[in-house]
């Protein structure tokens, strides 16, 4: 008899489940994935918390995920970060390097994903838009290096028609709905069963309940919706603004490239920075970036 699967869900609001609302709460992608791992029984605990950043990971999710020695853990997380005035990529990298080799160390196969730029999903206009889809790429480089060093399963959820099918997507466009859950669960059960690390079957793309109403969906923004983005703005915005007009100034001059360039600069400098002992040989890692 094969013992319980332990599978341990960290990371914001996407893996707790937000946008695919069942009973008083949310299900989300971790839990259909849960169920398609074994035949047998899995128990799986999600510590996933929503508005979550990569320090909230580092500092009160992991030792909560190592006390519960996970067979397999997902980390999913970065977005919120770059939400924040305080983005640092520097300290991105950091974070998640001392989160992946605790958990590797330990022996738990690592789930991750780069994801999808948020000034994009939200239909920001280019000046906005671009400073955070910078910084939503440097994220992701990070989480790709980290995943190949650390041999994570990983999933490409930044690009595929996904991104652009509104039905996959909740009244607030930036959490998946029910059908976008269900899409990120089947994606990462195909990338384990490949890897003959999932057993179990495969979870439906199909919706169980139907999508909300569009009355119900201009609610949910009118009260939890626009306070999300209020708290969000409070912090970010001013910052925002800016690095919108750095952005338009750049783009003025035919400069805009330096933009670009500093940001991959600094990801290979926050990769580079990682200790030796922990990611292995700096110039292979700094190549990824």
């Amino acid at each position: 008899m094969r013992p319980v699967v332990r599978f341990v869900a960290l990371g914001d609001s996407l893996s707790e489940g937000v946008g695919d609302p069942v009973g008083d709460g949310w299900r989300g992608w971790a839990a259909l994935l849960a169920g398609g791992l074994a035949e047998e029984s899995v128990r799986f605990t999600n510590l996933a918390v929503s508005g979550a950043q990569t320090r909230d990971v580092a500092e009160s999710q992991l030792p909560a995920a190592l006390a519960l020695r996970p067979d397999l853990v997902s980390v999913v997380i970065g977005v919120n970060d770059t939400l924040r005035r305080t983005f640092d990529i520097h300290a991105v990298a950091a974070r998640l390097d001392r989160v992946y080799a605790a958990l590797a160390a330990q022996g738990a196969i690592l789930l991750t994903s780069c994801l999808p730029d948020p000034g994009a999903m939200l239909g920001l206009p280019g000046a906005l838009a671009r400073p955070l889809a910078r910084r939503q790429r440097a994220v992701n480089t990070v989480v790709h290096a980290l995943s190949e060093r650390y041999g994570a399963v990983h999933l490409h959820a930044a690009e595929g028609a996904w991104l652009t099918d509104r039905a996959m997507w909740s009244a607030d466009r930036l959490h998946p709905g029910e059908r976008g859950h269900r899409q990120l669960a089947v994606r990462f059960h195909a990338l384990l069963a490949d890897a003959g690390m999932a057993r179990g079957p495969a979870p439906s793309p199909e919706p169980e309940f139907p999508a909300p109403t569009r009355a119900a969906s201009l609610r949910w923004l009118a009260t939890a919706g626009t306070g999300w983005v209020a708290r969000r703005c409070t912090d970010l915005l001013p910052q925002l603004l800016r690095l919108a007009a750095d952005e338009m100034r750049h783009r003025a001059r035919g400069t805009s490239a330096r933009l670009d360039l500093g940001a991959a600069h600094a990801v290979s400098a926050a990769l580079a920075a990682l200790s030796v002992s922990a990611v292995g040989e700096g110039p292979e890692v700094a190549e990824t970036a």
